[in-house]
């Protein structure tokens, strides 16, 4: 059985695209049955299982998908391939775009951007002005109000992957560098412990880099 479907009711969004606004059917998490949503351009766009929902003026656009217990709302768009599952929230005038991933119990609020490869998981928030993008992954604790919380760096390493830094709610760096998750001093230990020659090297430089890129307390200079 079906838990939402599409009314007759319709908007045009920022692309062209017809968005129609759905309507509960049942009464499933918070949401109770004849309880209008927000707008969606396809059926698809919302899981019927699981209680995901898209309310207030939100959109979802695209083969973007809402499943799991997930919920776009306010003023928030979900578009293109992204996707949001499991516990996520975006809300606000967040925008969730490219094949972006915002999974778990994470959060993107406010006038937040997360686009292109980015993925955003675990109790992770993202929020202020910040805007996520590239392969960036956040994760864990990770709190991201602006720009200047998370960083990328690429190239390194033998598979040349992309290696994220980013503030944590417990005030420490943290890094997500292809299967380690962990704060700063683990990266470094874990680098000693795996790696050698230039590539250790390369790597604890950066570590030292990014410890001081993001505690200096002198950032007027540019």
């Amino acid at each position: 059985m079906k838990k939402f479907e599409l009314t007759t009711e319709f908007i045009t969004n920022a692309f062209g695209k017809k968005l129609f606004r759905i309507k509960a059917l049942v009464e499933f998490g918070d949401v109770k049955a004849g309880e209008l949503g927000g707008y969606v351009e396809k059926e698809e766009n919302v899981s019927q299982d699981g209680d995901a929902w898209v309310s207030g003026n939100a959109e979802v656009s695209g083969d973007a998908k809402v499943r799991g217990n997930a919920e776009v709302s306010g003023d928030a768009k979900v578009r293109d391939n992204a996707e949001v599952s499991g516990n996520a929230w975006v809300r606000g005038n967040a925008e969730v775009s490219g094949n972006a991933e915002v999974s778990g119990d994470a959060e993107v609020r406010d006038n937040a951007e997360v686009s292109g490869n980015a993925w955003v998981r675990g109790n992770a928030e993202v929020s202020g002005n910040a805007e996520v993008s590239g392969d960036a992954e956040v994760s864990g604790d990770a709190e991201v109000r602006d720009n200047a919380d998370y960083t990328l760096v690429q190239g390194f390493g033998t598979k040349f992957r992309c290696t994220t830094f980013y503030r944590g709610k417990n005030k420490k760096i943290m890094v997500n560098c292809g299967c380690f998750h962990g704060d700063l001093e683990g990266f470094r230990k874990q680098v000693k412990e795996t790696r050698s020659g230039k590539i250790a090297k390369e790597y604890l430089m950066i570590a030292d880099l990014m410890e001081y890129h993001f505690t200096s307390e002198d950032s007027s200079d540019e």
